[in-house]
């Protein structure tokens, strides 16, 4: 048994009793129903703090990579009361949560879209250009009310999607950051692009982050830094690190893949931006087709013709140790969390119901998306990126971390420790994998062998329980003073 907070690393029986872990004991205790797992870890399950996928099916996939809460953070939804209603009605696998959305906040006011809480719809519109144009300060009023609004509703902080809206003003940046400090609860950013790749931007990415989170004293979480950084890891490292050092609440995310993926309608993927970052249209490919976009007229039809359609971005070469050095370096950076930007799947015709198991057959996605933590697990052991503590640590702790002052709830996972919620995660550390790739993206991971949420098995030997929907809503709110 695994417990990251209290360092234990050894041999122990786990009680369960009412969805609490109710003992962790040296000595052999009994129970009405008894799991053997001897040869194998009990971890704390897993926290993803980034996951788009928030469906049903997606969720069962991030069952079998272990993860017990998925969260919905850096794109948020909106209304939240609405989001998690709907969650609620549908039943989850896992536990969930929600942010609450600036850009659907800047959506209702700029563009006159009115959001239904699907917790998707934020990447339908993210192509739509009336809501990336400034805001009037009557307007960054209103935006920053219904955010406000969200909060009040249990909303488990900000996301700010800055990186798809690059030529707002700064001083929205601070004011949304100014709300967040105000209302004790963290947001989650994804950063404009850095200077090295846009001379032009209004506001180096990571500067902006590290600014507002010294301005302001609010916790400002950097969502995939991996992604948005690149080339430039080392770099916004070591600018996290000193501010860290002076104080600032900035925690980081990476996930362990060099390929993004995306709404092809992002402002960031026009063609005349590609050169940027040294891509061409022949990065990117279109998850629908799975076709590699030929050249600049084919991406300029496509982002007319579905704004909101997945395509994949070749950013960084995952067999070439040069550059996949860059993504381990921000998966290694001390207290790193690791999440997915798991996305919603694309399906070969209508969507089917969303208990169907298994899914249909030419169901599509980005592997991230089904192997992330496995993934993780077997490059810190594959590679020595840190030992299995540590990488466990990586998966539960520093999640939980990130929302305990704000979310108490949270107080009670990432750990395996009486009194602790029984998510817990069983999984064998020598074979645990992905096996998900590129051009087969939903193949489940192996060496997860029982998943379990609030003491109910959602993955037991291996396969999905069908029927098992145990998972709770997380929601925030300040401690008593």
């Amino acid at each position: 048994m695994i417990d990251p907070e209290s360092g234990l690393d050894g041999v122990r029986d786990v009680g369960i009793r009412a969805g609490t872990v109710a003992a962790v004991s040296e000595t052999r205790l009994t129970g009405a129903r008894v799991l053997d797992v001897g040869g194998q870890v009990v971890a704390p399950g897993f926290i993803d703090l980034h996951s788009h996928g928030q469906q049903i099916p997606e969720q069962r996939f991030q069952a079998l990579d272990g993860v017990t809460t998925a969260l919905e953070l850096e794109a948020g939804a909106g209304p939240v009361r609405t989001a998690y209603a709907r969650a609620a009605a549908e039943g989850r696998p896992l536990n969930y949560g929600y942010s609450s959305s600036w850009a659907l906040a800047r959506m209702r006011v700029l563009a006159g879209y009115e959001p239904t809480g699907a917790v998707n719809e934020v990447i339908t519109q993210l192509g739509n250009e009336a809501w990336q144009q400034s805001a009037t300060p009557a307007q960054v009023v209103r935006i920053l009310g219904l955010i406000e609004e969200d909060l009040s509703e249990g909303a488990l902080g900000i996301g700010i999607l800055i990186g798809y809206a690059p030529l707002i003003e700064p001083s929205e940046y601070l004011q949304v950051a100014g709300l967040a400090a105000g209302a004790g609860v963290p947001t989650y950013t994804h950063t404009r692009e850095l200077v090295e790749n846009n001379p032009d931007t209004p506001v180096d990415g990571a500067e902006e982050l590290v600014r507002a989170a010294g301005e302001t004293g609010a916790h400002m979480h950097y969502c995939h830094l991996n992604s948005t950084s690149t080339y430039h890891v080392d770099r916004v490292l070591s600018l996290v690190e000193r501010v860290q050092r002076e104080g600032s609440a900035v925690t980081t995310e990476a996930y362990p893949y060099g390929t993004a993926m995306t709404a092809i309608g992002a402002a960031f993927l026009a063609p005349e931006h590609l050169p940027r970052r040294g891509l061409t249209p022949s990065s990117i490919r279109y998850l629908p087709t799975m076709e590699w976009v030929q050249d600049e007229a084919r991406l300029t039809e496509l982002r007319r013709s579905d704004p909101g359609g997945l395509a994949f971005i070749r950013y960084l070469d995952d067999d070439d140790p040069a550059q996949f050095g860059h993504v381990e370096r921000a998966l290694s950076f001390p207290g790193a969390a690791v999440a997915s930007d798991g996305l919603p799947f694309h399906w070969p015709g209508e969507a089917p119901d969303p208990h169907t198991w298994p899914v249909p057959p030419g169901t599509l996605g980005h592997p991230r998306s089904v192997g992330t933590f496995s993934r993780f697990l077997r490059l810190a052991r594959d590679r020595g990126l840190m030992s299995l503590p540590e990488a466990v640590a990586r998966l539960t702790l520093a999640p939980a971390k990130v929302l305990e002052s704000s979310c108490p709830a949270m107080r009670a996972k990432g750990r395996v420790q009486p009194g602790s919620d029984a998510d817990l995660t069983v999984f064998d550390p020598e074979r645990v994998s992905d096996r998900a790739t590129y051009t087969d993206p939903l193949v489940a991971s192996t060496g997860i062998t029982h998943v379990m949420v609030g003491g109910a098995l959602v993955v037991r030997d291996g396969e999905v329980v069908p029927d098992a929907l145990p998972g709770k809503p997380l929601f925030g709110g300040k401690e008593p003073a």
